[in-house]
């Protein structure tokens, strides 16, 4: 391996360690906020890809339908929680998000699809369908087990993958799918040339990541997650909805999922099953930060990305191997470092 190689590889690595920090710090705040290790993050990954890819090719994507279905059971859960606890308030705003939001996507994406929008318009599009998918999914599958343990949370998260996995199958299809670059050429910083699609996703990543400091800086409702994820029962006795936040978590999960799968789509074909492996690998920067820390869980991304761009070199034949056994030091040294706290639930 001569300079050039060992740039190339290192360019490879920082490029997917950013989509990783990505998803690792997803998986960190929904545990912190909700407790939930969220597996079925990667899933997020590949509906985004393939809704952006569908809608590039001037087809209606197929998460219209998932929108729609997600919707209706949430709504008709959300109608028996009220009529149980005999307040209907709230199913004004559920029949909002729930009913006639995925009824007016549903009309409008076909419409749009056809009408050759340029690769921003249908980043926009993708995000308005498969954003929402996050709080659906907790009402859904999370919220009535909110007060479980973790280990049953956990549970419900392989159920919950499986479960999309094969509506991934289902609605998208076995084959393949890529996307346009966002951008094209090549850029050179005097050590060698960065594609200018790979140099988007590392400023992308970088301005995403900025933001959510933001949002959880200096918004109420950041300040309000940040609340939750210290101390779950104090938030609620100060006045603030573990349920309202357990949605904007999966919401900014859902978000984050979509970006990183949009990121990648261009570099590579994605298919209905392809983010399953994506997410492990943010979850292992997630270990990495002990499901808790934010920067400890970005460095680790980096690091997995750089190990997995070396080993694909070295052993491409074992690069996953490679990559996931960086888990079992980690969590040695955690279960040797760390003391056994009692869940505060």
């Amino acid at each position: 391996m001569d300079f050039s190689i060992a740039l190339i590889l290192a360019q490879d690595g920082v490029v997917n360690g950013a989509v990783y920090a990505l998803l690792g710090l997803a998986l960190v705040l929904v545990f912190a906020v909700t407790r939930v290790i969220f597996i079925p993050q990667g899933e997020f990954v590949t509906f985004g890809a393939l809704t952006l890819a569908m809608l590039c090719e001037g087809k209606a994507p197929a998460t219209v339908w998932l929108l729609l279905m997600g919707g209706v059971t949430a709504f008709v859960m959300e109608c028996v929680r009220s009529a149980r606890a005999q307040r209907f308030g709230p199913l004004a705003r559920a029949a909002f998000t729930d009913l006639v939001y995925p009824a007016v996507m549903f009309w409008l994406v076909p419409q749009l699809a056809g009408v050759g929008l340029p690769l921003w318009g249908n980043v926009l599009i993708a995000l308005a369908l498969v954003v929402p998918l996050g709080p659906m999914l907790y009402r859904i599958a999370y919220q009535p087990l909110a007060e479980a343990s973790v280990l049953v949370l956990l549970i419900a998260s392989v159920a919950v993958h499986f479960a999309l996995t094969g509506l991934g199958l289902v609605f998208f299809g076995p084959e393949g799918r890529r996307t346009p670059e966002f951008l094209s050429g090549m850029v050179d910083f005097g050590l060698g040339p960065w594609s200018s699609q790979s140099l988007f996703v590392v400023i992308a990543s970088a301005i995403l990541i900025f933001l959510m400091w933001l949002f959880f800086g200096f918004t109420l409702y950041g300040r309000a997650l940040r609340a939750t994820a210290v101390n779950r029962r104090g938030a609620r006795l100060v006045g603030i909805s573990t349920v309202m936040s357990g949605r904007i978590t999966f919401m900014v999960a859902a978000l984050v999922g979509a970006i990183s799968g949009m990121l990648i789509a261009p570099m590579t074909t994605v298919y209905y099953d392809a983010g399953f492996l994506i997410g492990l690998k943010g979850f292992v920067a997630a270990i990495i930060g002990g499901m808790s820390s934010y920067p400890l869980a970005a460095a680790g991304a980096l690091v997995v990305g750089l190990l997995e761009a070396f080993a694909s070199f070295w052993a491409s034949a074992y690069k996953e191997v490679i990559v996931f056994t960086l888990i079992i030091p980690v969590l040695l040294w955690r279960s040797l470092t760390t003391h056994h706290i009692e869940d505060e639930e």
